[in-house]
């Protein structure tokens, strides 16, 4: 039986490379804003690294000089060694928790608004998207999820795991507001619980959300609470970079806000920001919360580290979005996600230049490499069919100039 199955694998495998979907791990080497990749340094432009500070070699060994001058009793350990319930618990986790919490108050504040949250921090964003929606529709109140089509793969995997006789999921089209509004209006009179999840900012195709509306769409029915991840806003946008919700104001009408530090943090781990009473639910009925191991205490002081700069990176956000914004206007309108010229204002770092079909993706991705940046095809499932394209990823690190060359090569 094991040949058997180990020969479908195969075949399996050969049917992905016929159809030049086949995934291989890149071998790569990381040397500041370049990668090598067989000998060659490319510009990464594929990297969720957004204020470029992953490579940043003097951040680094500013940290470690701090980590150095602690006395050994208070170095961050490299291991949780378990779960937070059990003895993975840090004071290095707890601070972050306390100043993530500050950061939104500072934030709220700021903008006349008034609101308390309380912050859990997560093992990752997919461990977040993968437990809370689960966790959150384990009592026995009947819940409608609707969530927009192009949410993330760990958001859908959070739905499929919510399953039950009271809780159905239906995902409505892309940022189509009236779509949403009509499964709102058809949801039974029995449906308790109206959960609206979207992502801020969208990880393929680089748009926004528009909060603004989804709020407005809250106001109308009580029985609505928004989820929104900021995995690609958080660092990039808003006056401190607490993301498009600080942004747009919309922070205090937001229910359930997600975030993470694997991206513009040039960190691990993730965080959601609640009621104080979701908080204590989540930490007694979230599954990936309950049942792994903590994140490094050394982990979570970097994260602190760099959560204390955020807020003075503003200039680097400015940076971060004239690039884009000079790539996105750049692009032929065949290879947009919009043909609209007066749609081309700035979204987000992220910009995608859409091919259609795999070969040619693959053969532009070669392009890009050979005349020195690492630039990646991003093909089906992880997009749509016949969307295959070129993530193309700004970050602050990138100068005027690095912009020129690639706009040359598309």
């Amino acid at each position: 039986m094991q040949n058997s199955i180990t020969e479908r694998l195969q075949s399996a495998l050969a049917d992905l490379k016929a159809k030049q979907q086949y995934r291989q791990l890149p071998n790569l080497k990381h040397d500041g804003r370049h990668v090598i990749s067989y000998g060659k340094a490319l510009l990464n432009i594929a990297s969720n690294d957004y204020l470029g500070l992953g490579g940043d070699t003097e951040l680094q060994a500013e940290f470690l000089s701090k980590v150095g001058q602690l006395s050994t009793t208070h170095t961050p350990k490299m291991s949780a060694t378990s779960s937070r319930l059990l003895t993975g618990n840090d004071i290095q986790l707890e601070a972050l928790e306390e100043e993530l919490q500050n950061w939104y108050h500072s934030a709220i504040e700021k903008q006349s608004l008034t609101d308390s949250k309380s912050v859990l921090a997560l093992n990752s964003g997919y461990h977040a998207n993968l437990g809370i929606l689960p966790a959150l529709t384990t009592l026995p109140v009947k819940t409608l999820i609707l969530a927009d089509k192009l949410v993330h793969a760990s958001i859908i995997d959070g739905m499929r795991l919510s399953q039950s006789k009271l809780v159905t999921y239906c995902r409505y089209r892309h940022n189509d507001y009236e779509h949403l509004a009509k499964f709102i209006e058809q949801a039974d009179e029995t449906v308790e619980r109206i959960i609206i999840v979207t992502e801020s900012i969208f990880s393929m195709d680089g748009d926004r959300a528009d909060l603004a509306q989804l709020v407005h769409l809250k106001s109308r029915d009580a029985r609505i609470e928004l989820y929104v991840d900021e995995a690609h806003a958080v660092g990039v946008l808003g006056d401190t970079g607490l993301g498009l919700a600080e942004e747009t104001h919309t922070l205090a009408d937001i229910d359930y806000l997600v975030g993470t530090f694997g991206k513009a943090f040039a960190s691990i781990g993730a965080y959601i920001m609640c009621d104080e009473v979701v908080k204590q639910w989540l930490i007694n009925a979230m599954r990936p919360l309950i049942f792994s191991t903590a994140l490094p205490p050394i982990n979570h002081a970097w994260t602190r580290f760099i959560l204390a700069k955020m807020p003075t990176l503003a200039d680097q956000r400015a940076h971060l979005a004239q690039l884009s914004t000079t790539l996105s206007q750049a692009i032929d309108p065949r290879h947009r996600v919009s043909l609209a010229l007066e749609d081309i204002h700035y979204e987000s770092p992220i910009v995608p230049y859409i091919l259609g079909d795999n070969a040619s993706t693959l053969a532009k991705a070669q392009q890009l490499q050979d005349a020195g940046f690492y630039a990646l095809p991003i093909r089906p499932p992880t997009v749509p069919a016949n969307t295959a394209r070129i993530r193309l990823v700004m970050n602050a690190k990138l100068t005027n100039e690095d912009c020129e060359r690639l706009i040359q090569q598309l």
